[in-house]
């Protein structure tokens, strides 16, 4: 019997001594599905230089751009498990992406295990200065007496500014263009050039235009009105009631990271984003702090965004590839 309780006692002891084992013991790689520049690099570069301060080990950025996030994700998800590689995660190639894609080389649930729902990327509805609208409910009668002549850019296909577009034209009853760009700042300059009328841009691509008064700003796509712009109410207070569009990132680990580890980097990141010096790094370009209570509330609203973009997708007519 005293071989059985030290034998107990001792494996006890090693499963104690594991769970503690000091983490990281080495440089963890961050894997950014964008290019250099723009508002997800940025914060996942506020988020990893104060994580390297926080735990000891340099968190290396690795930008994997291509086919809107999706180079950048897979490669996320064939990572080895171990928590020295984790991934920006954003709307569109976590949510949107499975209804544009009949395959794609990942599952956003499977594959992943989430961390944490990080910030919002604030979006607006703006507009080119020579058309007659100040409002939403303006916007709304111009379109309805002009179907078809008005056009929206976006940052390209299956993006959070093109599903906010399809959004619009679907509860607001209107028939709008999509003219799509292979990102947010060539859209942003065809719409100052007046080549189409209206964008629904992230804050941070569009402050400079707004600040110079080159386009006019409507309202904001999320559901919530912001300290960041507290004079523009939002698209659904203002004549269409349901509209929201939340640009969020996140980050996940891939699936099978030790629990222990994924409870970690969620309390430490939401720690960071909330942090005074975050903010006003971030603030300034649209970017708000949008955290989940717990790992698994972000791979529940990771759920509920899929099944709400597949049915927006459906009812747009858009086709997957």
């Amino acid at each position: 019997m005293k071989i059985y309780v030290a034998a107990a006692l001792a494996a006890a002891a090693c499963g104690a001594q594991a769970a503690e084992a000091p983490y990281p013991v080495k440089p963890v790689r961050l894997i950014v599905p964008v290019a250099p520049g723009g508002g997800a690099d940025i914060t996942a570069r506020a988020i990893a230089q104060r994580l390297t301060e926080t735990w000891g080990q340099q968190i290396i950025i690795d930008n994997r751009p291509g086919a809107g996030g999706i180079v950048g994700m897979e490669i996320g998800a064939r990572a080895a498990p171990d928590g020295y590689t984790f991934t920006h995660a954003a709307i569109g190639p976590m949510a949107v992406s499975p209804s544009l894609h009949k395959k794609l080389p990942y599952d956003s649930i499977r594959d992943f295990a989430p961390i944490t729902r990080a910030v919002s990327a604030l979006n607006v509805l703006v507009v080119h200065p020579s058309l007659p609208v100040h409002s939403v409910k303006d916007l709304i009668a111009y379109a309805r007496a002009n179907p078809n002549k008005l056009s929206f850019g976006s940052s390209g296909p299956g993006r959070a500014d093109h599903l906010a577009g399809e959004m619009f034209n679907r509860l607001a009853k209107v028939r709008m263009q999509h003219v799509p760009y292979k990102g947010g700042a060539p859209a942003m300059l065809d719409l100052v050039a007046g080549n189409v009328q209206l964008i629904f841009a992230t804050v941070s691509t569009a402050h400079a235009s707004m600040k110079a008064g080159r386009i006019r700003t409507i309202a904001l796509t999320r559901a919530e009105r912001s300290d960041i712009l507290p004079g523009v109410p939002t698209v659904a207070e203002s004549g269409v009631p349901g509209f929201a569009i939340d640009n969020w990132y996140g980050y996940v680990f891939p699936a099978g990271t030790p629990k222990a580890i994924v409870a970690r980097a969620h309390r430490e990141i939401n720690r960071i984003l909330a942090s005074q010096e975050v903010k006003d790094r971030l603030t300034p370009l649209g970017i708000v702090h949008f955290p989940t209570a717990t790992p698994e509330e972000f791979g529940a609203y990771v759920r509920s965004e899929m099944k709400k973009y597949a049915e927006l997708v459906k009812a747009a007519g858009i086709q997957p590839d």
